[in-house]
C-alpha cells in the first residue's frame, strides 16, 4: 500500500488521528463509490423526470417547445451532476458514495480541493472515460493512484476512516447515560 506523509495531511481535513498513516486509494473502491453516487443521482433525476413528465402531460405544449424543454433538462442534468461532484469535492472533499467507502479527494499536501479544480476534475473525469475508460488505468499503474482526472486536477484520493454507524450510536447513549447521571434528579413539587 502506498502511504501519503502524515505531516503533509491536514488532521481536520481528513478526519483521521495525525498518527495514522493515509493510504491512496484504487480502482475498485472507487469504481464502487461512483457506483454509489450514480446511483444517487439518478434517482434524484428519476423523482424529477417523473414529476416534470406529468406536469407536461397535463399541457398542451407544442412539439418544438417540447424538444427545447428536453434539451433544457438534459443540460440541467449534466449542469447538476457537475454540481454535485465538484461541490462535494470542494468542500468536504467526499460525495455520500466515498463517504460510504471512507475515501476523500485532496490536494497532495493534504489540503481541500478549490472549486476550479473541482470542475476541472469533473472535465478530466469525462476525459478519462472516452477512450474507452483508458484515463482511469493509469490509476493501476501510478504510486499515488492517480487517474487523468487526479492529474489533471492536482489531487489525490486517500482513505478516510471515520467512526462506523454503531461506534457513532455507542458514543451518543453514552453521552446521554453520562448527561443524565450528572444531573441532580427534579424537585418533588410541595
Amino acid at each position: 500500500m502506498t502511504t501519503l506523509p502524515v505531516a503533509a495531511v491536514d488532521e481536520a481535513a481528513v478526519g483521521t488521528p495525525p498518527d495514522e498513516a493515509i493510504g491512496y486509494v484504487g480502482l475498485a473502491t472507487r469504481i464502487v463509490s461512483f457506483t454509489i453516487d450514480a446511483a444517487l443521482i439518478t434517482l434524484v433525476d428519476i423523482i424529477i423526470g417523473i414529476g416534470a413528465a406529468l406536469i407536461l402531460s397535463l399541457l398542451h405544449i407544442p412539439h418544438d417547445l417540447r424538444v427545447v424543454l428536453y434539451a433544457i433538462g438534459a443540460v440541467a442534468y449534466i449542469a447538476g451532476s457537475i454540481a454535485y461532484f465538484a461541490g462535494f469535492w470542494a468542500t468536504t472533499g467526499q460525495t455520500p458514495g466515498a463517504r460510504v467507502m471512507q475515501i476523500r479527494v485532496l490536494t497532495p499536501d493534504g489540503e481541500r480541493v478549490k472549486p476550479r479544480w473541482a470542475i476541472v476534475r469533473c472535465i478530466g473525469v469525462v476525459l478519462a472515460a472516452l477512450p474507452l475508460f483508458a484515463g482511469f488505468a493509469l490509476i493501476l499503474f501510478d504510486g499515488k493512484r492517480r487517474g487523468f482526472q487526479d492529474v489533471l486536477a492536482h489531487t489525490v484520493v486517500v482513505d478516510a476512516p471515520g467512526p462506523s454507524i454503531a461506534d457513532v450510536s455507542r458514543a451518543k447513549k453514552r453521552a446521554i447515560y453520562e448527561a443524565s447521571r450528572r444531573q441532580p434528579p427534579p424537585a418533588l413539587p410541595e
